[in-house]
């Protein structure tokens, strides 16, 4: 009986024994499936984690439908540094419970309420797995969908807040192909065309690349203010329809497009650059002007959401990041001054710009022939585009930001350093005979001439009747140091910090001067003299500031202040001899710009003719005319406007007008 007892409960010990050892390695099995199942899941090994499937799960998905449907959805969401954490195991149902997270294009991601059901197959712990096991809320049948929320541009104002570009509504035209298709086709294709203005064949094309005749063929996208529109509203019947669409919008004049520039689809090799920065391959990216200057500021970031679709429609969101628009920028720029000069410059080719002498603020830059920009988030129609091949395409050049000989109106500057250093005393004339003049016989058959023919000259006269060999001779005098160190105090080569990229400028080619003929010619601004019409308007602006020249600037901020740039630049005790020196270009008998004279207004400036040609000899070369003018009284607007290849148009003659009528306009507002 001992005996029995004895071995009763040793095989009671044993049985505990076993169920205990056979329960641990159950729960270890369990434990290392899921060790598993995390492992393949976190390293997006989708094959790997399809072997762990239980047959059941095999026979209701393929491995290629499987493989597919991880890959589309966690590529098509970005989903990266997945972490996979077990929350609870429920032993009884051979359940483990775990939450997922992961970096998505919508940002962190978070789901708490997985369950990984478990199930044994020859001694193996495998899944049965379902659609809930990519995302929790997931059928079979679901899709995950990913959308663009698009961020707002941010817009571009004037100096009065008015938009100069902005995103809002535009019209798509197209066609119905099932309706337009019933009658009048060719006929109605032809009259499109021409209401349009653009070639048949366009919408021939695109009417025969359509391959599902119940989908809409855009055309076009219009403006909402486009003439073209009433001519096409109301003709559904006809399969010519019209559908609104947001779009970035211009102000709807040729006058702003080089300045404004454009957005577009951004390109393959743009997306490479910009790698890391939230764009994508559906992103618009500013292209030219100071859309692209200002992209970081204005693009704005866009949002994403990411959610589950049942039945063609949305059920739930699984992360979602609101888009963040762009930022505004306002402008300096009076909108109405620059429409103003552009007409004045409509059929020129050249460039303008208008600073106010007293902040800084640029008021205008002014590219001619220039471009409406609307036609690069719309279209160009048939006769724009012939117009663009007639001109040689010259409004796809930036004239303002263009470097130019600045010829006679560079004598301002010439002036002002020989006043500084005692080369020129205002009073003395200085006899020249004749219309050419040498230094000496080394300059071989090299000669300056001039247009005037009075035999002795003080300053006055030489800026008033435009005397080159005074200024040759006056650059002489100082000598390069003097020279170059004099018109370094106007800003020429220094870097003009407007909020917009300009070129430096150069006074030569290299640091120095050290030819005689070169020094001479560059004291009437021939020479390797190289400026932008910024640099000449904030020159002439000292003339009225007091003898200052301001820090340009283009854009407002609440940092942005007005400061001097360049202190002194026409020393005070100088001022008020070479401010009546360049009134009298305008309001003396003679003057070269007299035909600028306005009635009741004190207008200070200078012509000048800045010939373009291989050698003193060639007779075939250019020539450009310029004007600069400030304006004395109020101190307002300094203006600089240089026209191109003006030899047939009485030379610099050509802009006087055009600068009357801007300033007359201005000036009396």
């Amino acid at each position: 009986m001992k005996v029995h007892c004895t071995s009763y409960i040793l095989l009671l010990c044993l049985s505990v024994a076993f169920s205990f050892l056979s329960g641990c390695s159950s729960e270890n099995g369990i434990d290392a499936a899921f060790d598993s199942f995390k492992e393949k899941l976190t390293a997006k090994d989708f094959e790997g984690l399809y072997l762990l499937l239980s047959e059941e799960s095999k026979a209701y998905i393929s491995e290629d439908e499987f493989l597919e449907r991880y890959t589309n959805i966690f590529n098509g969401i970005q989903a990266e540094k997945l972490k996979i954490s077990k929350v609870d195991h429920d032993e009884k149902e051979d359940t483990i419970h775990f939450s997922l997270e992961m970096e998505t294009a919508a940002g962190k991601m978070k789901m708490t309420d997985y369950q990984l059901v478990l199930t044994k197959e020859e001694n193996q712990w495998k899944i049965e797995w379902d659609e809930s096991l990519i995302f929790p809320s997931m059928k079979n049948g679901d899709k995950v969908r990913i959308t663009t929320i698009n961020a707002k541009r941010g817009k571009i104002l004037d100096r009065s807040g008015r938009a100069l570009a902005e995103d809002r509504e535009i019209n798509t035209v197209g066609i119905a192909p099932e309706t337009f298709d019933k009658s009048r086709r060719e006929e109605k294709i032809q009259e499109l065309a021409a209401i349009l203005d653009i070639n048949q064949d366009v919408i021939t094309k695109k009417l025969e690349a359509n391959t599902n005749p119940s989908h809409f063929v855009p055309l076009v996208d219009i403006l909402p203010d486009n003439d073209m529109l009433p001519q096409i509203i109301g003709r559904e019947e006809e399969g010519i329809l019209v559908y609104p669409k947001q779009s970035r919008v211009y102000i709807n004049e040729e006058a702003f497009g080089r300045l404004l520039g454009y957005i577009g689809e951004i390109t393959a090799e743009e997306l490479e650059n910009q790698e890391g920065k939230g764009y994508d391959s559906s992103s618009f990216i500013g292209k030219a002007g100071l859309e692209q200057v200002y992209e970081e500021v204005l693009r704005g970031q866009s949002g994403v959401d990411i959610y589950i679709e049942r039945d063609g429609k949305k059920i739930s969101s699984l992360a979602r990041k609101e888009p963040q628009n762009g930022q505004d920028i306002q402008l300096t720029i009076d909108a109405d001054l620059q429409k103003r000069i552009y007409d004045e410059m409509k059929g020129d080719t050249g460039a303008a710009a208008a600073v106010h002498p007293k902040t800084g603020e640029v008021l205008a830059l002014v590219s001619a022939p220039s471009y409406n920009a609307n036609r690069y988030t719309t279209y160009i129609t048939k006769t724009e585009q012939q117009q663009r091949e007639e001109s040689g395409y010259a409004d796809e050049e930036n004239r303002f930001t263009k470097l130019y000989s600045p010829g006679s109106v560079f004598k301002l500057l010439t002036a002002a350093i020989g006043l500084e250093n005692g080369t020129i005393d205002p009073d003395v004339k200085i006899a020249i005979n004749g219309r050419s003049w040498q230094k000496d016989s080394s300059w071989g058959n090299y000669s300056i001439t001039r247009v005037n023919h009075q035999a002795a000259v003080h300053l006055m006269d030489a800026i008033q009747f435009s005397d080159n060999i005074y200024f040759a001779m006056s650059a002489l005098q100082l000598e390069s140091d003097r020279f170059l160190d004099g018109a370094k105090k106007f800003g020429i080569g220094e870097e003009l910090n407007t909020g917009y990229p300009f070129p430096n400028g150069q006074l030569a080619n290299a640091e120095t001067i050290d030819n005689d003929i070169l020094l001479a010619d560059s004291g009437y601004g021939q020479g390797e003299i190289m400026v932008t019409p910024l640099h000449m308007a904030l020159a002439y602006s000292a003339l009225t500031n007091e003898g200052n020249i301001m820090a340009p600037f283009l854009v407002i901020s609440d940092k942005q202040e007005a400061k001097i740039w360049k202190e002194a630049a026409i020393s005070p005790e100088h001022l008020s001899v070479l401010q009546q020196a360049f009134t009298a270009v305008i309001e003396g008998d003679g003057g070269t710009a007299s035909a600028a004279k306005i009635s009741g207004v004190s207008l200070a400036g200078k012509t000048g003719t800045a010939e373009i040609k291989a050698s003193q000899t060639d007779e075939s070369g250019s020539e450009n005319g310029w004007i600069v003018v400030t304006d004395l009284d109020s101190a307002s607007l300094s203006l600089a406007i240089v026209l191109e290849d003006v030899k047939d148009k009485g030379g610099s003659k050509a802009a006087v007008p055009l600068a009357k009528n801007i300033l007359s306009d201005y000036l009396n507002q």
